[in-house]
């Protein structure tokens, strides 16, 4: 694979033609006439909508899901999240996931994001190398709504019984010591994973297989909520679930469609197969439910429509319309499974399904894709196997590192709330504050 064929796979942002710069291999000073307007504007829409996926659309999807004495709690958990990851990317986050250094961990030349720069009199600013037609300024803001949503999705697996202190501690070790590192082996020219080929348009390991691991890991060290199996723990209101879950799809755009980091044509390629996948997994959920219980629900088509969007992120910039029918078919039914009968199977409390989902969602788009992408839209050659070997890095990775930090937490600080915390609802127990 050639250097430019990496860098093209680097969140799916497309290099050529831009002649010189096409070899700069590090965040550098450019003129602002080489700065795309177009580009810029599309990034900047982009950015918007995948912030928009966190607040308001992964908050009110996980809100209108748990009970309704947890709903604010679980509000406030993404919330918090977008807040802590934001200073945290600017702390080194941004600099260990997209500078070069070592196939694991970039640098520490954007700490405090040192030499992020618009210098006004001499019509110079900065641009990373992955992303060199806009600012550096939009190309690390958008990367932070990636780095903001990834641990916002694991809060589903473990709804109704972490403490509030020890979710914050937890996300913030996981935001540095997973994260980042797995952003830098797989988007980095200097990572390891894209030195050996794998291909992650937007996010398929990096976030939904990460987050999604990271999920099964929480609610096995947590345990399951008290009553489990024996009371009646129905959402409180499937209208936010689905309103939550409408925003993630338009949020969804920018996501996928923004990873082209230019308004070129492949990030019109990638906006049509992500809108493809999604209804067509919608249905497929919406389907197999229909079939195997009787009747389709709302909880089933808004699920299925998120595992469609989460199979179809890796694929997205390298995959043609109907192989994301595919891949969006594959990923309802798979999904579907996976939250319900093997979930009931295994015997895991994951809440919000976060590993049923994102997790599994995220290896079965993660596969697929070495099996359905076209060099013709491109420009790379794949392989499942090598895909398999993201994959199996990601889950076994972000297993263990989630694991050892989740223990260290629960050994000093403790993890969960007590018995009558979580009875009484973590609105009022955590938060002093309910719904009426």
């Amino acid at each position: 694979m050639s250097k430019l064929s990496r860098l093209v796979l680097l969140g799916g942002l497309t290099l050529a033609g831009r002649g010189a710069w096409a070899d700069v291999t590090e965040p550098s000073l450019m003129g602002v006439d080489k700065i795309s307007s177009g580009d810029t504007a599309w990034m900047l829409t982009s950015t918007a909508l995948v912030l928009m996926m966190s607040v308001p659309g992964l908050a009110l999807f996980y809100g209108g899901m748990v009970r309704k004495k947890n709903v604010l709690a679980t509000l406030m958990q993404t919330f918090a999240i977008t807040c802590v990851v934001t200073l945290l990317w600017w702390l080194i986050g941004y600099s260990w996931a997209f500078t070069p250094g070592s196939r694991f961990l970039g640098g520490a030349s954007r700490a405090f994001f040192n030499g992020m720069a618009f210098m006004h009199d001499s019509n110079q600013l900065s641009v990373s190398h992955l992303a060199l037609t806009i600012p550096e300024t939009v190309y690390a803001m958008f990367q932070l709504t990636f780095a903001v949503i990834t641990p916002a999705l694991i809060a589903g697996a473990f709804a109704d019984r972490m403490k509030f202190s020890a979710m914050l501690v937890f996300m913030s070790a996981w935001s540095l010591l997973v994260y980042a590192p797995i952003a830098h082996m797989v988007w980095e020219p200097s990572g390891w994973l894209n030195k050996l080929g794998v291909l992650d348009f937007a996010g398929g390991t990096v976030v939904h297989i990460n987050a999604g691991i990271a999920g099964l890991a929480s609610c096995l060290v947590l345990g399951k909520r008290l009553g489990y199996g024996r009371e009646a723990m129905a959402p409180h209101n499937l209208t936010l679930t689905l309103i939550g879950a409408s925003l993630l799809w338009v949020g969804w755009f920018g996501f996928n469609a923004g990873s082209a980091g230019a308004a070129d044509g492949r990030a019109g390629m990638a906006m049509l197969v992500t809108q493809m996948a999604t209804a067509t997994a919608a249905l497929g959920w919406m389907s197999a439910e229909w079939i195997s219980r009787g009747k389709p629900s709302v909880l089933g088509i808004a699920s299925g429509a998120v595992a469609g969007l989460v199979a179809v992120t890796p694929a997205s910039g390298f995959v043609g319309p109907t192989s994301a029918v595919i891949i969006g078919l594959s990923a309802g039914v798979v999904c579907f499974i996976a939250a319900t009968s093997l979930k009931q199977v295994l015997g895991y409390d994951d809440s919000l399904d976060a590993f049923g989902v994102h997790g599994i969602g995220g290896i079965v788009g993660a596969l697929l894709t070495g099996v359905f992408v076209s060099k013709e839209i491109s420009g790379v050659d794949g392989s499942f196997l090598i895909q398999l070997v993201g994959v199996g890095v990601t889950v076994i990775y972000g297993f263990a590192a989630s694991f050892i930090i989740l223990q260290v937490i629960d050994k000093t600080i403790g993890l969960r709330v007590t018995e009558e915390q979580e009875r009484e609802g973590l609105d009022i127990s955590l938060h002093g504050e309910s719904i009426e």
